[in-house]
């Protein structure tokens, strides 16, 4: 998948993601449908908290644990930016 078939707010996401987590892996290569937890990229809780904190002050766009639809938001790249660009404040 080239990054023409990922929106910009995909690219800089998987940038953020890799930056924020220190991952070794070429934001590039994040595919926008691929698991970010478990099998997809292996983050973790921890990785959540810190991602979360990262969109808040990027985007101003705040997760809750709270929210019933937070698992499906972090799910993958691409549901983790259309929930930011539904919510941004930023």
């Amino acid at each position: 998948m080239t990054d023409s078939s990922r929106s910009s707010l995909e690219q800089d996401l998987a940038a953020l993601i890799v930056q924020t987590l220190k991952l070794k892996v070429d934001p590039a290569t994040i595919q926008p449908d691929a698991a970010l937890f478990g099998d997809g990229l292996g983050l973790d809780s921890i990785d959540a908290l810190e991602l979360s904190l990262a969109i808040s002050q990027t985007y101003g766009y705040q997760l809750k644990s709270s929210d019933p639809e937070i698992k499906a938001i972090f799910s993958s790249l691409r549901a983790l930016a259309n929930a930011i660009e539904k919510n941004r404040t930023k």
